[in-house]
């Protein structure tokens, strides 16, 4: 029910789908669908919940970290990029619509991605406290901005914006590279290092 709820989402928004249309493609009667989900917004919840349980699960232990920035990141956005791929209809249905979503629709989503990225700004306040991020940086626009990179290579990709010129790794590993130079506590004091040292 869910694969089929994501299929007609992706094809007909969130407002064009019926959970008659998801009940049909889904091989079920209403009824049935309704005993699962109490409403189209719940179904909504469920499918996106689904579309990141990969990356969740995969981020649910600590100690699955290294606790390297490069390493970890990268891996988390490798995790992320491949949710992103496997969802891109839906995805940029939610984008088109953005404006037009119900308000009960945009809570569901919203609840339903918080936990992915509650889980690397935990991380980065982690790292934070061991002395590897900087203390000042605020997490949560820090890990918007990085899932946002993410998000706009997959879309350029999948319309082919930038023509080949580089591979999807290429593209990850410098939004990896950018964003660690950024956040990283240690690259700061080099470069205070290097500056306090030309003068």
């Amino acid at each position: 029910m869910i694969e089929a709820a994501s299929q007609v989402f992706a094809t007909l928004g969130v407002q064009g789908a019926t959970t008659r249309e998801i009940a049909r493609v889904a091989g079920v009667n209403e009824v049935t669908l309704f005993r699962h989900f109490a409403s189209k917004e719940q179904l909504l919840g469920a499918v996106i919940e689904n579309a990141s349980a990969l990356q969740t699960e995969a981020l649910a232990h600590p100690e699955a970290w290294t606790q390297d920035l490069k390493t970890d990141l990268k891996q988390y956005a490798h995790l992320y990029n491949t949710m992103l791929e496997a969802q891109e209809n839906l995805i940029r249905t939610f984008i088109g619509e953005a404006k037009r979503h119900p308000e009960a629709a945009k809570q569901v989503i919203q609840k339903a991605a918080k936990p992915l990225g509650e889980k690397l700004v935990a991380y980065l306040q982690s790292s934070q406290r061991r002395g590897k991020v900087k203390a000042d940086l605020d997490p949560f626009p820090a890990v918007d901005m990085f899932t946002g990179m993410l998000l706009a290579g997959m879309l350029c990709r999948s319309t082919n914006y930038n023509q080949g010129s580089y591979s999807c790794e290429d593209y990850i590993e410098t939004c990896v590279d950018i964003f660690v130079c950024g956040i990283s506590a240690t690259s700061l004091s080099v470069i205070n290092t290097a500056v306090s040292h030309d003068f």
